[in-house]
């Protein structure tokens, strides 16, 4: 038996087939309307450089802040009973001290917190206004709310890889945006300042009050010392010898024995609250060193907001707005040309086909090739618009030929009846569009093949 070869099916070859594009079709097209390309390009480029000087400015203020983690007063290197969250989600120690992005994140929450933020719109009177200046808004004149403040103009950003947060507002009115970053900054120190004093007073109290404490034992300590001094088992020596033969002896030698004993205990508990209070003591005079330090701020202001002149205009800039002309003018050049191809009345390159001979004087050598290969069969010249004499007489040499006038009539459709090939002769902007579409759907249907489509 023999075995039938495989044929294996390549999507490829179809999809290559599906993309072939014409591009001296694309060409022609764009050609032809190139005095709506250029006036539809120019027309959004002037737009586009005229909302430069018609659109509102919009100034942006901007601030560099150092948050100092490393060099806290509130540090276990400087303030030896602290207890700071190094293990806690903040990333530990490790992070804290590197100074990570990570170790910012609560400062960020903090700046952008109500705490912080209800402050600066108060301070600069930010209230709902007008919908779009016209329409009425049910919550005018009130102040805006903390999400509504942080929904636009504003944005806070960590510097990667370091302890710095800018922050930056745009605003309609530069004094307005240069206010609103000094009264975040003000405001972040100031709350900074507050939770530094309430810690550091907070830390001071309980360290205060285990002092008083600690104190009040070692005086009651003191006031309660008995027994005899070590000392005095050394003056007791001929006591103890003749303890060897005396009861009486043998007992005062014992009660001596048991206040020394009672002594000993009592220094160690006396010494053991000496060493409590002093180190309680040293505790303490750090907590009011602190107490004192917690006016100072761990932020640093590394680059101060500037008052922006009215020339010193964030956006519209001319230079981006000619780039965006640029783009959109090219845009809508595309889209022009496609809508004025698909609307034209009259025929457009766009509603050809793929065989076309683009123009009949020049490339009729194109045409007389396609006729002198299909000698055996009958073919139609379909004309939707006359050609020259001197075209005429050239196809006088061919036999199998025959001429019909496109329209929508029982004699065109019986002239193309016994045809095997159509040749469609049309000129573009000149011919009806609808006509050559309704005579392209006819030669369809009747499953004639239009071979080429010849202008003229």
């Amino acid at each position: 038996m023999q075995q039938q070869p495989i044929n294996y099916y390549m999507p490829q070859d179809e999809l290559d087939e599906e993309l072939t594009i014409d591009l001296k079709k694309i060409f022609f097209a764009l050609w032809s309307r190139k005095f709506l390309i250029v006036k539809t390009f120019t027309l959004i480029l002037v737009v586009f450089i005229a909302l430069t000087f018609i659109l509102p400015k919009k100034y942006k203020v901007e601030s560099d802040l150092y948050v100092n983690k490393a060099n806290s007063s509130n540090m276990m290197e400087i303030n030896p009973y602290a207890i700071e969250e190094l293990g806690s989600a903040g990333g530990g120690m490790a992070a804290l001290m590197a100074g990570g992005g990570g170790a910012l994140t609560n400062e960020l929450e903090l700046m952008q917190s109500p705490l912080v933020i209800d402050k600066v719109i108060r301070e600069n009177n930010l209230v709902y206004k007008k919908k779009y200046g016209i329409f009425p808004n049910k919550k005018e004149g009130e102040y805006i709310s903390t999400k509504a403040f942080l929904a636009k103009n504003i944005s806070f950003e960590n510097k990667k890889g370091t302890n710095v947060i800018t922050i930056e507002y745009k605003s309609k009115d530069p004094e307005l945006a240069y206010n609103v970053v000094n009264s975040i900054i003000n405001n972040y120190v100031e709350l900074h300042k507050q939770l530094n004093s309430e810690k550091s007073k907070s830390d001071k109290q309980v360290i205060e009050r285990e002092y008083n404490r600690a104190k009040k034992a070692l005086n009651q300590k003191v006031n309660t010392v008995s027994g005899l001094p070590e000392q005095a088992a050394a003056t007791a020596g001929n006591l103890s010898a003749m303890s060897a033969f005396s009861k009486s002896a043998q007992q005062a030698m014992a009660n001596i024995k048991g206040q020394i004993v009672t002594g000993q205990k009592s220094r160690i508990a006396v010494t053991e609250e000496a060493e409590k209070v002093a180190a309680l003591s040293s505790k303490l005079e750090w907590a009011k060193m602190v107490d004192e330090m917690s006016d100072s701020s761990k932020v640093l202001v590394l680059k101060e907001p500037q008052k922006l002149r009215d020339f010193e205009y964030s956006s519209p800039k001319l230079l981006i707005n000619i780039l965006l002309g640029i783009v959109f003018g090219f845009i809508a050049s595309l889209f022009a040309v496609i809508c004025a191809e698909n609307i034209d009345k009259k025929l457009t390159y766009s509603m050809l086909g793929d065989n076309i001979i683009y123009n009949l004087e020049d490339d009729f050598s194109d045409l007389k090739l396609f006729l002198l290969a299909n000698q055996n069969k009958k073919v139609s010249l379909v004309m939707f618009e006359n050609i020259s004499q001197n075209i005429l007489e050239q196809f006088k040499e061919f036999k199998n030929i025959n001429f019909v006038k496109a329209d929508i009539t029982s004699d065109f459709v019986q002239s193309i009846s016994n045809s095997d090939e159509t040749v469609l002769f049309s000129s573009v902007g000149k011919t009806n569009a609808k006509l050559y579409k309704q005579i392209k759907t006819m030669l369809a249907e009747m499953k004639k093949n239009i071979a080429l489509e010849v202008l003229v």
